[in-house]
């Protein structure tokens, strides 16, 4: 039993966003225990261990509330009413510095952006905030599309160095926008890893969210590398890339990278002529200070390691003058890995380039990560920002009832206010400056996170909460910016009002078909037509089993040669053929399946997988994906939750039904994937 928690300490969290309660069902509340508050206090920076310091720190709290004039960020929505300015005291004077470098005393008629404010009240009173103007919503996308989703590292080609790179995603996204009437690619996230051996090989564990990872590079698209005689880099990966595609062995990332980092030493020696050197300069002035934090980091991890934190003690802090030191001594691995961060940039670039010009009305969709790796860049280059001695993760629920714990350190939503949100806004633009489109993994994070004290349970966590009108007001802002499209992947347990919120600022969801059920009714599968319009819908994603496998029922098998089934086979074998059943009879009874669903002359696999995107050009969603493994029967899921070193997640190639690896030129050719696009292209027509 959890010990209840004290009034005093009920109020001082609440004070400061922490809950002491959640609801993992609409009938049921769990209270957070005494020991997670106030160990997610201590990570604000709030001392909570004693009854004298809760009354302490709620005194404290009390008392600069109601002193203070405004919050450190304010939200005005274009062409509506910022609800803090109207309850300023009559009289309260304002002087507004705008981003475009004015200087005017309202807050009407705002350009869009991140100003600051000043408020001087009648009684001397003067709070200095941050005030983000954003557009009401993100304009709904242009038209309906479809599009394909595929993790790149799994999609190579005869030309990639062991696994799939920008080069491939160009490729693919010229021959699916010309060829297939696709409107979009998306891709998983493509930022910077943790370096080491072994690299772990998630991409949502990155080292940066901030910049992307040089082992994604196409090397041969350097310029520069036209000028290298030494090809040997070149062969090391030629034969990396046929151990995957002939002989089978899993894509090896670490061996990749050395490769490629090989030959990247080599190109830096090249000299750049003289546009070259100006474009790279001018590169380097405007990603500023977090290109010199991440390029030092990396260059510091390649003396010391990777785990920042074991670092000698000087070096822990990126604005301490050992570091400053270190930084001027290690001057040439800093511009290699600035130069590096300028390359892929330009590859990302060029690809969104390539996809627009090749018909696609939205591009490429990246991918951002919830959180980085505790060890990385960013956690050591923003580290005021994190949360110490948290980690993000999601409490117990009814597929896990032990929690989640994701490794990731949260950020501290009190120093992203008094910022004005800066490393969320330049985290944003710089994934705008190359995305048409971007998927915001666990969108959830915008509104509150499942803080996880370190060295405990899952089980021992609270939810904190950010200010979520001002992580929505920034979010609109840099997409309205760049001109793209924003997906929330807001699948599983969802707060009650967080969708809604999301719909009405034109931010996207996700629906994955077999989760689309009349949960408030008799359970069945959702008919077409009460879908919701506004989200990317799916037969599966990257976590989930492949449409080939759900259908034949081998995603049970796998799980149970892995030992990961709850409850007897028999029974699992039982639930997914009944689960499949159901949405076999209903494409059956819509005419989008001929034969009886679950009988003796059921249409083959093919023939289901086909009807099952029929059904999802059926519903109003605006836009479709489809998972490229799909298209050529791949039957192994890329990632299997719940696993480690059991299954090779994130390791796997692209293949066939057979398992055999199928690079780009195969896929581009594969009957079955034209098959399956020009259904996609009659429907919708109709």
């Amino acid at each position: 039993m959890t010990a209840p928690l004290g009034e005093e300490l009920a109020r001082l969290a609440a004070l400061h966003g922490v809950a002491t309660s959640y609801r993992p069902a609409p009938d049921r509340t769990v209270t957070a225990s005494p020991a997670a508050v106030t160990r997610a206090l201590a990570a604000l920076g709030v001392d909570a261990d004693t009854p004298q310091a809760v009354r302490d720190a709620l005194g404290a709290r009390e008392r600069e509330l109601a002193a203070r004039l405004l919050p450190p960020t304010v939200v005005s929505w274009s062409g509506g009413p910022c609800d803090a300015l109207a309850a300023l005291p009559e009289g309260t004077r304002l002087h507004v510095e705008t981003e475009q470098g004015e200087i005017r005393a309202t807050a009407e008629g705002l350009p869009p952006g991140v100003h600051r404010l000043t408020a001087t009240a009648p009684d001397g009173r003067t709070a200095r905030v941050h005030l983000v103007v954003a557009p009401p919503r993100l304009p709904t996308p242009p038209e309906r599309s479809y599009g394909l989703l595929v993790q790149l590292y799994s999609l190579l080609s005869r030309r990639s160095w062991g696994m799939g790179d920008l080069g491939d995603l160009g490729e693919l996204a010229d021959w699916a926008g010309r060829v297939l009437g696709a409107g979009f690619v998306q891709v998983n996230p493509l930022h910077a890893a943790v370096p080491g051996a072994p690299t772990d090989p998630s991409p949502y564990r990155p080292s940066s969210r901030r910049f992307p990872d040089p082992v994604h590079l196409r090397v041969e698209e350097v310029p520069e590398y036209a000028y290298v005689e030494d090809r040997t880099a070149a062969e090391r990966g030629a034969r990396l890339r046929e151990s995957v595609l002939e002989k089978g062995e899993l894509i090896d990332r670490d061996a990749v990278w050395e490769a490629k980092r090989q030959a990247l030493e080599l190109v830096a020696a090249v000299p750049l002529g003289p546009g070259r050197r100006a474009a790279y300069c001018d590169f380097l002035a405007e990603q500023g200070q977090a290109l010199e934090d991440h390029a030092t980091w990396c260059a510091l991890a390649e003396v010391h390691g990777s785990r920042w934190s074991d670092w000698p003690e000087e070096l822990r802090d990126p604005r301490s003058a050992g570091t400053a030191r270190a930084r001027r001594e290690l001057m040439d691995r800093v511009d290699f890995h600035s130069r590096l961060a300028w390359l892929t940039d330009a590859q990302l670039t060029a690809a969104q380039r390539t996809a627009r010009e090749a018909g696609m009305g939205i591009g490429i969709v990246h991918d951002l990560a919830v959180g980085v790796h505790p060890s990385g860049a960013d956690a050591w280059a923003q580290r005021e920002y994190f949360a110490a001695g948290m980690s993000v993760g999601a409490p117990p629920d009814a597929f896990n009832a032990r929690g989640q714990d994701w490794g990731l350190p949260p950020w501290r939503p009190d120093r992203l206010a008094e910022s004005g949100y800066a490393p969320y806004r330049l985290l944003l633009r710089g994934l705008f400056r190359y995305a048409g489109a971007l998927r915001i993994d666990h969108v959830m994070g915008l509104f509150r996170l499942w803080w996880v004290p370190q060295g405990e349970a899952p089980t021992e966590g609270t939810y904190v909460r950010y200010d979520a009108e001002a992580m929505l007001a920034v979010l609109v802002l840099e997409a309205s910016r760049a001109g793209a499209v924003v997906i929330g992947e807001d699948l599983g347990t969802v707060e009650p009002g967080v969708r809604e919120a999301l719909r009405a600022r034109g931010v996207l969801g996700t629906s994955v078909l077999w989760f689309e059920r009349d949960w408030d009714g008799d359970g069945r599968p959702l008919p077409p037509e009460r879908w919701r319009a506004d989200c990317l819908a799916t037969a599966t994603t990257h976590d989930l089993p492949s449409t080939a496998a759900r259908l034949t029922g081998e995603h049970v098998e796998l799980r149970d040669r892995l030992g990961l089934l709850t409850r007897p086979l028999e029974e699992e074998r039982a639930e997914a053929a009944a689960d499949t059943g159901e949405w076999l009879a209903l494409l059956t009874r819509l005419g989008l399946l001929s034969g009886s669903a679950g009988g003796g002359d059921r249409s083959s696999e093919e023939a289901e997988v086909q009807a099952l995107h029929r059904f999802l050009l059926r519903t109003p969603a605006r836009m479709i994906g489809v998972w490229l493994p799909d298209g050529v029967g791949d039957r192994r899921p890329q990632n299997l939750p719940g696993t480690w070193d059991q299954y090779p997640n994130w390791r796997l190639p692209i293949a066939d039904g057979g398992g055999r690896p199928m690079p780009l030129e195969e896929l581009a050719a594969a009957p079955r994937l034209h098959t399956l696009f020009d259904v996609l292209r009659e429907a919708a027509r109709e």
